[in-house]
């Protein structure tokens, strides 16, 4: 009998031709390419042995039960697993894999671009000329801050964290602080990084990002009492998980201008967006897009199916979560 595996949403092809080379696999895919409910992604997935889903798939214990005993393996098609009960497929040996490193330089960029955006207040300008209001050079028009020199506050210095610290310090000769639970040697060899507590980051940072997991410990890691202790001239940019940072509390932060501008790529309640964030033009938002590159999103794809040809062949998955 041929090994079932179900995805969720229809990805990348070169994954899925990776799975179907293999002979004794029986690949399915949801071809609606829409978020399935609770209850048709367990009939769906129903006695498969690998589950392929997205970070919009939420999957928990009493799930896994109902899909059956063969399940041997979910493979995450993010380098986030926060959609994912890992405790409970623990307790049930089930892998669960994700996809770091393969998206490390994509979100990194994004999160760039999303502080050159904001300081160069590039969303306001495009909408000013389109909107014909355009009418000749002004010495004041859309003023923002200059990059080179500041100083850039990374909340998390992983492997994306890193990243950017590197674009940050070599291109535009950004002075880094970073906040993290562990020293980062490296950063402070190669890049002149400071360790510092989170508070002392956002005192002394002209840009924040922030790339740390999402857990009971971050959500809501930024929220009032934190915008409060930023500059009013600060841009800070999300590219991780949206609870993360209180969406209320920054629609209050840059409505009264306590803050310059924020870069918001993930949200608390997606694709939902907090009340008021929309109408604001010191924002610039986008839509959970910061892996989306082809090289990303190519990676991912065959990052998922190597994960799953491994296990399902007894050998140990490539990319297991851990925790």
């Amino acid at each position: 009998m041929k090994k079932k595996i179900f995805i969720t949403r229809k990805i990348f092809s070169n994954g899925i031709d990776l799975l179907k080379k293999q002979d004794d696999f029986e690949v399915e895919i949801n071809q609606n390419d829409t978020v399935l409910s609770r209850e048709e992604l367990i009939r769906k997935a129903k006695g498969s042995e690998a589950i392929i889903c997205l970070l919009t798939d939420k999957i928990d214990a009493q799930m896994m039960d109902e899909i059956g005993s063969n399940l041997k393996i979910v493979a995450n098609y993010a380098v986030g697993f926060d959609n994912l009960d890992v405790e409970a497929a623990n307790k049930r040996s089930i892998i669960v894999t994700n996809t770091p490193e393969v998206m490390t330089q994509a979100v990194a960029e994004h999160a760039i671009a999303l502080i050159l955006a904001c300081a160069r207040r590039i969303v306001e300008g495009d909408k000013f000329v389109r909107d014909k209001k355009y009418k000749q050079w002004e010495p004041e028009l859309l003023l923002g801050p200059e990059i080179a020199g500041k100083t850039l506050g990374i909340v998390g210095i992983g492997r994306i964290g890193m990243a950017l610290a590197e674009i940050a310090y070599h291109g535009f000769g950004l002075k880094v602080l970073y906040s993290d639970l562990n020293r980062n040697e490296e950063a402070e060899r190669t890049l002149q990084a400071e360790l510092v507590g989170l508070n002392h980051l956002l005192e002394e940072s002209d840009f924040v990002s922030l790339h740390v997991p999402l857990c009971e410990q971050t959500h809501h890691l930024i929220s009032t009492k934190e915008f409060d202790q930023m500059k009013d001239t600060a841009i800070i940019v999300n590219t991780a998980r949206g609870a993360i940072i209180d969406e209320k509390a920054l629609v209050n932060a840059l409505k009264s201008k306590q803050i310059f501008a924020a870069g918001i790529d993930v949200f608390e309640d997606e694709p939902k967006l907090a009340e008021g964030l929309i109408d604001l033009d010191n924002i610039v938002l986008t839509p959970h897009i910061a892996s989306a590159t082809y090289e990303a999103r190519r990676s991912m794809s065959n990052c998922v199916a190597q994960n799953v040809i491994e296990v399902l062949s007894g050998r140990e998955a490539k990319t297991p979560v851990k925790i």
